[in-house]
C-alpha cells in the first residue's frame, strides 16, 4: 500500500470492493472507516449504477480488488468504460502489479512481453490458447491458480517443449515468497515434488520462441558457448554481436537456451 492509496481510501465517499469482508481485513489495519458496497464478476448491472449515480452526483468512489492491481484479471473495466462514457475522470492510483513485478525479476526479455492472464480451466482448451502462443517471440506472462500448476506446467511442457526457459514467482511480497528460475521441466520436477509451491497466488513467466538464428552467423552459437562461461548473458550477448555482427536480442535468447541446457 503507497501512501496515496491510503489516502484515497480514507478520503472517499465510498469504497466498492471485489469481497467486503477480505477488504475489511485490509482497511482496519490502516484505520479506514469509509463505507463499502460490493463490486465483483457477478455484479449485476443496477449494483454498477449505483456507483455511477454516485459518481454523478458528485461524490468520489474508489475500486478495489482483493488483491493486486484491480481490473488486471479482475473484474471493473466495465464499470470504467461506463464511467469514460459519462465524463467521470478516472485516475489509476500505482501500487503492486504481480505481473509486472514477476516479470522485473525473471530475467527473461522485458522490452516486449504479452499478458495473457489467467489459461483456461480445462486441459484440452488450456492446450488450444498456447498452441496458439508457441510462436510467440515476445516474453508470455501467465497467472495460474495453485490447483492447477502442476496441471499447467505439463501442458506447457507438452506444447512449448520441456526446454523452453520458465520462470515461477509464488506469493510476491507475502511470508511464503519464493522464485524458481530454469526450464518448464524442472520448474514442473521442483512443483509437483513440493506441495508448498501448490498454494497461493502465481505467475509464470516463459520465454518467447527464440527468432529464426539464421541471420546469426555459423560461429555464433559456438562464440556465446564460450562467452557465457565467463560472463553474465547480458554481456555475453552484447559482446557476441560486436563479434559476430549479429543482433544482440536473437544472441540473448541463444545464450538463455544455451545456459540451461
Amino acid at each position: 500500500m503507497v501512501p496515496r492509496a491510503v489516502h484515497t481510501l480514507q478520503s472517499v465517499s465510498v469504497i466498492a470492493c471485489e469481497d467486503t469482508r477480505h477488504s475489511k481485513k485490509l482497511l482496519e489495519h490502516f484505520s479506514i472507516d469509509t463505507p463499502c458496497i460490493a463490486y465483483h464478476d457477478h455484479t449485476d448491472q443496477r449494483s454498477a449504477n449505483k456507483i455511477l449515480n454516485r459518481l454523478g452526483g458528485g461524490e468520489d468512489v474508489a475500486l478495489i480488488s482483493d488483491a493486486g492491481t484491480p481490473l488486471i484479471s479482475d473484474p471493473g473495466y466495465r464499470l470504467v468504460a461506463q464511467a469514460r462514457s459519462q465524463g467521470v475522470s478516472v485516475i489509476p492510483i500505482p501500487g503492486a502489479c504481480a505481473a509486472i513485478s514477476a516479470l522485473s525479476v525473471s530475467g527473461l526479455p522485458t522490452d516486449k512481453f504479452r499478458f495473457v492472464g489467467f489459461l483456461p480451466a480445462k486441459t484440452a482448451q488450456r492446450k488450444n490458447v498456447l498452441e496458439t502462443l508457441k510462436s510467440v517471440h515476445d516474453t508470455l506472462v501467465f497467472y495460474e491458480a495453485p490447483h492447477r500448476i502442476c496441471a499447467t506446467l505439463n501442458d506447457l511442457i507438452d506444447v512449448f517443449g520441456a526446454d523452453r526457459i520458465a520462470f515461477m514467482a509464488r506469493e510476491i511480497t507475502k511470508t511464503f515468497e519464493t522464485y524458481i528460475y530454469g526450464t518448464i521441466a524442472e520448474l514442473f520436477e521442483k512443483v509437483s515434488n513440493d506441495s508448498n509451491q501448490q498454494r497461493g497466488e502465481i505467475v509464470l513467466v516463459l520465454a518467447g520462441k527464440i527468432v529464426s538464428d539464421e541471420s546469426l552467423s555459423p560461429d555464433a552459437e559456438k562464440i556465446v558457448k564460450l562467452l557465457i562461461k565467463e560472463l553474465p548473458i547480458t554481456k555475453a550477448a552484447s559482446l557476441a554481436a560486436k563479434i559476430t555482427g549479429g543482433d544482440k536480442k536473437q544472441l540473448y535468447q541463444l545464450a538463455l537456451t544455451l545456459q540451461n541446457k
